[in-house]
């Protein structure tokens, strides 16, 4: 209806329902006289194909031609489509019942009209009355070819025009469905096969774009009325096919098969062209994002109130040595000693198993362990040689011995002890901090 109405000059039309009433208007320049050729409109619902008989009557069926539309913005609807009205108007045309005299000289013509045609050039336009005086001059002369075999298998015995609308679509079946050209040529070859078995003629057009709208207007009042028709085939434009009825073979739409990279000709049209799934839209909950500030505030909130650390060690947790035993600063060989204060006999021992890292300590608590041990003296009695606890003796280590010590058999001890701290001035490294920073600490900072 769209297609119609833009040729007759319609900008606005509303479709309807069933089918209907146009016109065109003709106007033959040469003898200034104008007609008007009636189009009716079936609906493309196969409930209304018992309209037809209102549009294609048997008296007036030699002068009828036939439309049919295809969307070529479902391409995958172009055959099956095709091939169902197709075999509409022939039912219809048998149902006519017309003359089977009659009928044979309108498919003769049919015939006639393809094999004759001449691809209008520069010096020969091809019309219908200079073609038909040239073959009125050199009939005897002239040369019919046969017909394909493919061709005209189905002769209606009136005029057939395809028109393939809504040719802008195309470019955006390569954008949403990933067409290529390939499958483009692949529609064509296919629709140019339907075309040669009814002898009908193929057009590509765009109401939107205005494209080939006039060219079917002069091809139709060429076919009905004669007119004059130089416009040669175009099958270069993938979006502006034309190719007139005659022109057309079974090698030309061969040269579309050479492009084929993934497809082949025989592959079957469904197979190929195929209905893109539909694409179901969902509504999903709208998520706002929080502000900024409201979630650096939040974040703000949680650290203040986790404890603070460092490389996820408490801040006041003290280095430690690789032994193990915690350092502490300016700590040396003397206040070490200095530190061991005398010890009461009936006090807890001295756990060896602490958590000492240097050998000294570990050396001094088993060596004050193995003297609580040895319950020889009286408890709280006086103080062996080197003076009282916390008194100044002879040596200064010695006043470091427990009051119980009983005085015979102390001396072995007693050299013990002072070997024991001998050994031990003689290596303060192994006690006293050093100036570089461990490899703990290193961590730990």
């Amino acid at each position: 209806v769209l297609l119609i109405g833009k040729i007759q000059g319609i900008e606005e039309y509303k479709k309807g329902r069933g089918m209907e009433y146009l016109y065109l208007n003709v106007h033959d320049e040469d003898r200034d006289d104008q007609t008007r050729c009636n189009v009716w409109i079936l609906d493309g619902d196969l409930y209304h194909k018992g309209l037809l008989k209102f549009a294609m009557e048997a008296s007036s069926l030699k002068d009828t031609l036939v439309m049919l539309v295809v969307d070529m913005s479902r391409p995958w609807t172009a055959l099956d489509s095709l091939q169902k009205w197709a075999s509409v108007v022939r039912e219809h045309i048998d149902k006519l019942k017309i003359p089977p005299e009659e009928m044979k000289e309108m498919e003769q013509k049919l015939v006639r009209d393809f094999q004759e045609y001449i691809e209008p050039g520069e010096d020969f336009p091809a019309s219908p009355q200079r073609r038909n005086t040239s073959l009125q001059e050199d009939k005897d002369d002239s040369v019919i070819l046969p017909l394909g075999a493919d061709t005209l298998t189905c002769n209606l015995g009136i005029p057939v025009v395809v028109v393939c609308t809504k040719c802008d679509a195309i470019s955006v079946l390569e954008k949403e469905h990933d067409y290529r050209d390939e499958h483009f040529d692949f529609i064509q070859s296919h629709i140019r096969r339907f075309c040669l078995q009814y002898g009908a003629a193929l057009i590509y057009t765009s109401v939107k774009e205005n494209k080939n709208i006039d060219l079917v207007y002069k091809y139709i009042v060429q076919k009905l009325y004669g007119f004059p028709f130089n416009v040669p085939a175009v099958v270069v434009e993938k979006d502006a096919v034309f190719i007139p009825a005659g022109w057309d073979n079974d090698k030309k739409i061969g040269i579309l098969h050479e492009n084929f990279q993934t497809l082949k000709a025989d592959d079957n049209f469904e197979d190929i062209i195929t209905k893109p799934p539909v694409r179901k839209f969902v509504h999903e909950k709208e998520i706002v994002a929080e502000d900024d500030q409201v979630f650096l505030m939040k974040q703000q909130s949680q650290l203040a109130k986790q404890p603070p650390t460092a490389a996820g060690r408490p801040v006041d947790a003290s280095p430690r040595v690789p032994g193990g035993s915690p350092r502490t600063p300016n700590r040396s060989v003397t206040s070490n000693v200095a530190s061991v204060t005398p010890i009461p006999t009936g006090s807890k021992k001295i756990d060896p198993n602490m958590k000492a890292g240097a050998t000294s300590e570990g050396v001094l608590a088993n060596f004050f362990n193995s003297l609580l041990s040895k319950k020889t003296g009286s408890p709280g009695g006086p103080g062996g040689v080197g003076g009282s606890p916390g008194g100044g003796g002879t040596g200064g280590a010695g006043s470091n011995l427990p009051p119980s010590a009983k005085k015979s058999g102390q001396k072995p001890v007693l050299t013990d002890v002072q070997a024991e701290l001998d050994r031990i001035s003689r290596k303060p490294e192994m006690v006293s901090p050093t100036s570089s920073t461990s490899p703990t600490e290193g961590e730990a900072s």
